[in-house]
């Protein structure tokens, strides 16, 4: 087998780690920047609603690069393996420009485009927040480019750690500005600037390490079109797949926008509480990114099967374990966020309905579909993900949260219905065994 008992926890438990790290620092932004009242919750919120949807895309390119590189790995092509480490920064750092500058230039029109007429109050505090994070974006896009290729080699512990010290800067910048200068969304962006470039700057750093299995030789600025082709064949539909989702997302938000400051308050809440019950799905997901994708390149179909059903069940104890425990403190939870009554009663509704529904599904909505990818079935993934998102979740938003009036209820409502249909389609095709093709493993 290529990986044991042992070698799995060690990918894992750091993945985890940092996800937990991500998702709490994300619930003391919202916590923090509450005491400045919903509109700056509200417009921290939709904004962060956007970030998600650009982060996604720098996500699911540095996503292209961990299988390319996986897969070379698991091939024993070291010299291609880096080859392609090199690639991927080169071509997340000129894409991350580009997106930066054009949310620098036209901020206002996207936001109102998204969000439609907002509150005044509102669309200026999400102008602030908006500008400050697209500076960032190209040092996010290379953090994150560093740390997929740290988990491609299986050592997901340097992530991890580079992780924490960001996330620290975060939260004691946040503090500072937030609590002891006052200044509001300004005071939530600035330490996610700083820690972002902080991250870039170390995750590039360690990448220069002749020592490890992956490493940047020289940087000459020279583009492989065949490595960048490779890339970008996970890449783009990967990049297609989360980027449309998470628009579809936006599209949600602005339906909710729609229905007042308390629903996008209390919304904001909610999100900020839910991705912790999803941490296990997601991390673990990431995980199978590594594993399957050196199975594949080791043209192994059994261990492939055998390490997707073991990481999915693993996905669901985790799962389970921490949305139950969600659900049992939500009280007390919310407590610390500074919002109206009104404003936290839904949160609490909003919350139930996704964690309860989440230790039924999330991990064979999500989880599973990352196995799909790292065997290049990335074209099935990227359609049934489009179809979903706008035939269920945004149809159904409309439906039951506009037309039958249960506002951001049914919106949320909605959502389960999306992933009960990705569930059934991702097993289906995982079953069927149509993904040995595209990782050509047909006949082994």
């Amino acid at each position: 087998m290529l990986f044991t008992k042992k070698d799995l926890k060690k990918l894992i438990i750091p993945l985890i780690i940092e996800r937990v790290l991500a998702i709490t620092v994300g619930m003391a932004d919202t916590m923090m920047v509450s005491v400045a009242g919903d509109a700056a919750i509200s417009g921290v919120s939709l904004v962060d609603m956007v970030n998600n949807l650009l982060n996604a895309v720098f996500a699911a390119l540095a996503t292209g690069g961990a299988v390319v590189t996986a897969q070379f790995i698991g091939a024993k092509k070291k010299e291609n393996a880096c080859e392609s480490a090199k690639q991927l920064l080169y071509i997340a750092t000129l894409i991350s420009i580009g997106i930066m500058a054009l949310c620098l230039i036209f901020k206002r029109p996207v936001l109102t485009l998204l969000f439609g007429s907002i509150e005044e109050d509102v669309m200026q505090n999400a102008l602030i927040y908006f500008m400050i994070s697209a500076l960032s974006f190209p040092f996010l896009a290379i953090y994150n480019s560093g740390a997929s290729l740290f988990r491609a080699m299986g050592n997901s512990k340097i992530s991890m750690q580079v992780s924490l010290y960001m996330n620290i800067i975060n939260v004691v910048g946040n503090f500072i500005l937030v609590y002891g200068l006052k200044l509001g969304v300004v005071g939530v962006a600035v330490p996610s600037l700083i820690s972002r470039v902080f991250a870039a700057v170390v995750i590039f750093y360690l990448l220069r390490k002749p020592s490890d299995s992956i490493y940047i030789k020289e940087m000459n600025f020279k583009l492989n079109r065949k490595m960048i082709k490779q890339i970008l064949y996970i890449g783009i539909p990967s990049g297609l797949e989360s980027g449309i989702f998470q628009f579809g997302r936006v599209i949600v938000v602005s339906i909710i926008a729609g229905f007042g400051t308390a629903q996008i308050a209390a919304n904001g809440v909610a999100n900020s509480l839910d991705g912790i019950g999803c941490i296990a799905g997601q991390s673990i997901g990431l995980a199978m990114i590594t594993v399957v994708g050196q199975c594949v390149g080791a043209s192994d179909a059994e261990q492939v099967k055998y390490y997707t059903k073991r990481l999915v069940k693993m996905a669901y104890k985790i799962t389970f374990c921490v949305n139950t425990t969600i659900l049992i403190l939500l009280p007390w939870i919310l407590k610390l966020y500074s919002v109206t009554p009104e404003a936290k009663e839904l949160s609490y509704i909003l919350v139930m309905i996704h964690n309860g529904m989440a230790m039924l599904l999330w991990p064979s909505a999500f989880t599973l579909g990352d196995s799909l990818r790292a065997c290049n079935d990335v074209k099935f993934a990227m359609c049934l993900s489009i179809f979903s998102m706008f035939m269920f979740r945004i149809f159904f938003s409309v439906v039951i949260g506009i037309w039958l009036g249960l506002g951001a209820i049914g919106v949320w409502s909605a959502m389960v219905i999306d992933w009960i249909f990705r569930a059934t389609c991702f097993w289906l095709r995982f079953k069927s065994g149509a993904w040995k093709k595209t990782a050509g493993l047909i006949g082994e």
